[in-house]
């Protein structure tokens, strides 16, 4: 006697896969299934990050996965007459989704379960080595925790690129009765998603790797500042810190440890300098969202005042694995000083647009072209903007520079959070260095002169050397202004402003009406 086998398919519950019809299609498929008498088990996973074959179905054959995609409305129905639930052929088959070229080629190591599991399967999460980096840390000393992050050579994922391990050794010989740990969720640079990717695929690391970090410096109480633009993820946090409490993995006397951590999910104020970290401690603290001097650092006065670690999701993401596996295992990957891999974020005129995690030293141009495909429409690329509105445009003579946080440093770039937006030769480069100061203008918190009025006086400048109105004076002027921004600014929203205005000044003179390098008479 024959036992039919229950079927087993995933479908993203990812926030990029659900705008492009992926709860549609789930729910098309179980009601398919239901009318055809077929017993199937829906899974809904995160997101593979391969988005232009969202959403993307899987199905579960043998030891494999076989995908599908991208899968509309329209297709269910073919996709069951071709027998798609062992394997069947169809004009949307792509094989075992693992020896795509774009993934296989990866080296998943903090989005290793993302798209393989369940987000919000406590067991999912176990069964992938999930809480192992816990476990390991509860046996060991703080400083022997704090030791481990430095040997590993994790440093910031947020943009500044500081090590992680220094930051952390920092607070935990602060002395103080209350220290915190806090997460910096609010990805709001252009192109990035990859904090987001986290927070809704694979919520228990985040959770996991700030517990590591409260136990390692001696903090009782963590928040997470997550965008307020990311519904999705709040909701999937929230509802994974209920679990990690339910299952002992938060709380007092974690896993019968005695060492206490506490979470919570705070919903980011709106505005992009609160990502900046002091203004981010403000809004926090219920204020708005001003930087704050430094000294002193929030390692010894930050939140209310107290030792705080602060950093990004996916530098505390890269931890559980750090701490299961040894330093030593994450510290092979990499180039220099860049250790690991960075999650890219490949997004603008691209053909394959997605997440790419990599070890630094592959070159730019091996992003954009191995794995991106190249531009969507086909047309030469002219400049890719790296590390958000504020990273430098970098025209195609610097494609081949390794993303390496040194060797962006050294042609006046930063690798940042790692987004990637790609511009084909249409693109008016002195319209893109406008965008960036009129950007600063906006979302200047106001604090300091040189943001607020010189991001101003910028884009002043700007509109007169396009409308060719004292054009050497102008670009003189600018070029003064943006010294100044970088020098005087009080955070890096106006001192990081000038790199995509004088990159593109440098880089393409032409749309500035000719030689940039002028000065005023």
């Amino acid at each position: 006697m024959t036992i039919a086998m229950t079927a087993i398919i995933y479908i993203p519950r990812d926030s990029t896969a659900i705008a492009l019809g992926a709860n549609a299609v789930a729910a098309a498929i179980a009601l398919e299934a239901q009318t055809r008498g077929i017993d199937i088990r829906i899974v809904r996973n995160g997101s593979r990050g391969m988005f232009w074959l969202e959403p993307l179905v899987e199905v579960v054959s043998g030891q494999s996965r076989i995908g599908y995609g991208p899968v509309a409305l329209e297709d269910v129905s073919g996709l069951f007459d071709a027998g798609f639930l062992s394997g069947g052929v169809h004009s949307l088959l792509l094989g075992v989704t693992d020896e795509i070229p774009f993934l296989k080629n990866q080296e998943r190591l903090t989005f290793a379960r993302i798209g393989i599991t369940d987000p919000l399967s406590l067991d999912d999460y176990l069964a992938h080595e999930g809480y192992a980096g816990l476990q390991r840390a509860l046996g060991m000393t703080a400083d022997g925790i704090v030791q481990e992050v430095l040997d590993s050579g994790l440093r910031g994922r947020g943009g500044a690129a500081f090590p992680t391990g220094i930051k952390w050794k920092t607070v935990l010989t602060a002395q103080a009765a209350q220290k915190y740990v806090v997460c910096n969720a609010d990805e709001g640079d252009s192109g990035t998603f990859s904090d987001r990717m986290v927070m809704e695929d694979d919520p228990f690391m985040l959770i996991e790797g700030m517990t590591i970090a409260g136990i390692a410096v001696g903090a009782t109480q963590g928040y997470i500042y997550v965008r307020s633009e990311y519904p999705h993820a709040i909701g999937a946090l929230n509802e994974a810190i209920t679990i990690a409490y339910r299952h002992g993995y938060l709380g007092v006397d974690i896993l019968g440890s005695g060492q206490t951590f506490h979470l919570e999910v705070r919903k980011a104020a709106g505005a992009y300098v609160c990502g900046e970290e002091t203004a981010l401690l403000e809004s926090l603290e219920g204020k708005r969202g001003i930087v704050r001097a430094k000294p002193p650092l929030p390692a010894i006065e930050g939140l209310f005042g107290k030792p705080t670690v602060i950093n990004n999701v996916i530098s505390l993401a890269a931890v559980p694995l750090i701490m299961a596996r040894g330093a030593g295992f994450y510290q092979n990957y990499g180039m220099g000083r860049s250790r690991g891999t960075l999650p890219f974020q490949l997004a603008g005129n691209i053909r394959h647009g997605g997440l790419v995690e990599k070890a630094f030293g592959l070159t730019l141009r091996e992003l954009l072209v191995n794995f991106g495909g190249g531009t969507a429409n086909g047309r030469p690329i002219r400049a890719v903007q790296v590390g958000g509105p504020l990273g430098a445009y970098l025209p195609e003579s610097q494609l081949d520079t390794p993303m390496d946080y040194e060797a962006f440093a050294a042609i006046g770039a930063a690798v940042g959070h790692g987004g990637i937006v790609v511009f084909d030769d249409s693109v008016d480069m002195a319209k893109q260095a406008r965008y960036a100061m009129e950007f600063c203008a906006l979302e200047s918190c106001g604090k300091c002169t040189p943001c607020r009025i010189g991001s101003t006086r910028g884009v002043e400048a700007i509109d007169k050397i396009i409308a060719n109105q004292n054009r050497p004076q102008q670009i003189h002027l600018l070029r003064d202004l943006c010294d100044l921004m970088v020098n005087g600014s009080l955070c890096a929203m106006g001192g990081m402003t000038p790199y995509p205005v004088l990159s593109a000044l440098n880089h393409f003179p032409e749309d500035f009406g000719g030689d940039t390098t002028q000065k005023a008479a």
